[in-house]
């Protein structure tokens, strides 16, 4: 009994001063300060809510970039992520691929089809991740699953889609102006009616109440204008007008007006009369 009990001290022993040689695992896991830094950064936008808002037909559209989505399924159901229509998938990697499927689908007529990710877990109570690679961009994706509860339907809003789109609509307002007179046209007066016959016709003629803006054919462009006289008291008169670009503009509201270029058989002679 004394033998082996000395045995054992000395196994036991040994035992410790090989623990206290061998670098602990703990200490093998320390991080750098960088690498601290870089995944407090990482787990916080992952971590992070963003805006979550309902698309058509029940879809959770999620903003792009904004957070890492982070998308609930459950075990025999489906979660269908749709994609841009036109993108391009070119890899998709799932840190775990055994316990989750991920088949694709497309939708949409081709020239402007979209790519859809059909996602299945095998059971409840998982986390992963899952990375897609596309023509356009590279989603981060967290995958959960739950045991009753999971979103049927995801799609994405990018920012650049809300760029085109406020484009649109800025065009749209500046279709909508007239040139010259930088307001909308409900609130110009067009009622003017031009004869004559010249190169250089205006091809429209309105008034903002105070101005007269009388635009020509952009032919004009680096010719000498024609000389702009309007008619009070049946008297010709020279008001006050400037060029910008082929619009003439006048600094006066005017009823009658002529327009004149050049003399002898090459004099041309345009009227413009308010109200027709």
């Amino acid at each position: 009994m004394t033998v082996t009990t000395g045995i054992c001290r000395v196994a036991l022993l040994g035992a410790a001063v090989a623990i206290m040689l061998v670098p602990s695992l703990a200490s093998s896991q320390d991080m750098s300060a960088n690498e601290v830094k870089g995944t407090a950064i990482s787990g916080k936008w992952r971590g992070s809510r963003g805006l979550v808002t309902k698309g058509a037909d029940g879809k959770i559209i999620f903003l792009f970039g904004e957070v890492q989505p982070s998308v609930v399924c459950s075990p025999l159901q489906v979660c269908d992520i749709e994609l841009q229509p036109g993108e391009v998938v070119r890899d998709v990697l799932v840190g775990d691929t055994v316990r989750w499927k991920v088949e694709p689908a497309t939708s949409g007529a081709v020239g402007g089809q979209a790519i859809h990710l059909v996602i299945k877990p095998t059971e409840p109570g998982l986390v992963t991740s899952m990375v897609v690679t596309t023509s356009r961009r590279t989603y981060h994706i967290q995958l959960k699953s739950h045991r009753t509860q999971y979103m049927a339907r995801v799609g994405f809003e990018y920012p650049e889609d809300v760029s085109t789109k406020l484009a649109a609509i800025n065009a749209r307002l500046e279709a909508s102006t007239i040139p010259g007179a930088g307001v909308s046209a409900e609130k110009l007066d067009f009622h003017y009616s031009v004869s004559g016959s010249a190169r250089w016709r205006p091809i429209r003629v309105y008034s903002d109440g105070t101005k007269t803006y009388i635009q020509f054919p952009r032919s004009i462009a680096g010719q000498d204008a024609p000389v702009l006289f309007v008619i009070s008291g049946g008297e010709n008169r020279i008001v006050n007008y400037r060029m910008k670009g082929d619009i003439m503009v006048v600094d006066y509201k005017i009823d009658r007006a002529v327009l004149l270029s050049g003399v002898g058989w090459k004099r041309e002679k345009v009227k413009i009369r308010r109200g027709g």
